[in-house]
């Protein structure tokens, strides 16, 4: 079922806010994240918006509450490097060098996408991908099945959020849990990198140099 963003709205809940230190945020926040439901949880960069990778649905609720463009792409972050054959078709040996160096990390690399993986997370034929360098959110992300569509906890066109309120403040009434771990460390949205061309392609500059990610391909 597809939700108009004012059908959403009648479907608002209130957010359950739990401490990172909390044993049952890690649980809490991965079995709601796997049913479908919209997670606020925190990474190294900047908080994230979480939903299962895998449902439709969920992934177009998630554009719903952002506001997010239809072709604007959703990330997947993942736990391990283990799952990337369940999303992307094939890793160029180059971008094998960026995961190398960068990953756990502010790196989002994109990669050639599996066709069986909803069609909502990517018009394209290429998928973005990190690992995040933060234990709590790769904790989630691991109970949660290995994967998840994220994105920043924000309106789109507003600033990212580096903490737990902020996210609330744009995104409360669509999301069920939201993970509290403080300031975000980088304050920072991650460096993007397109590996599907050749040369590769910086989509967004962040936290890792362009030089450090190029010095990579060449080395």
């Amino acid at each position: 079922m597809v939700f108009s963003r004012e059908q959403f709205v009648h479907l608002a809940v209130t957010a359950q806010v739990l401490v990172a230190s909390d044993p049952n945020a890690v649980p809490a926040a991965a079995a709601a994240a796997a049913r479908g439901e919209l997670v606020i949880l925190p990474t190294d960069t900047v908080y994230g918006v979480a939903t299962t990778a895998a449902d439709e649905s969920a992934v177009k609720r998630l554009f719903l509450a952002k506001r997010r463009p239809w072709d604007k792409g959703i990330p997947i972050l993942i736990a391990d490097v283990s799952v990337l054959e369940d999303i992307v078709l094939g890793v160029p040996s180059g971008a094998w060098k960026l995961m190398d160096e960068f990953w756990p990390g502010p790196l989002t690399i994109v990669l050639p996408k599996r066709p069986d993986l909803p069609d909502a997370l990517s018009q394209t034929a290429a998928i973005a991908v990190r690992m995040p360098d933060l234990p709590v959110c790769r904790d989630i992300i691991g109970v949660a099945g290995g994967a998840l569509a994220v994105t920043s906890a924000n309106l789109s066109g507003h600033a990212p959020a580096t903490t737990a309120e902020m996210a609330l403040y744009d995104l409360a009434g669509y999301v069920s849990i939201a993970v509290d771990a403080g300031p975000s460390p980088m304050q920072q949205a991650s460096t993007v990198v397109d590996c599907t061309v050749q040369p590769w392609r910086i989509l967004r500059r962040g936290p890792i140099p362009v030089d450090s990610i190029m010095g990579a391909s060449r080395g």
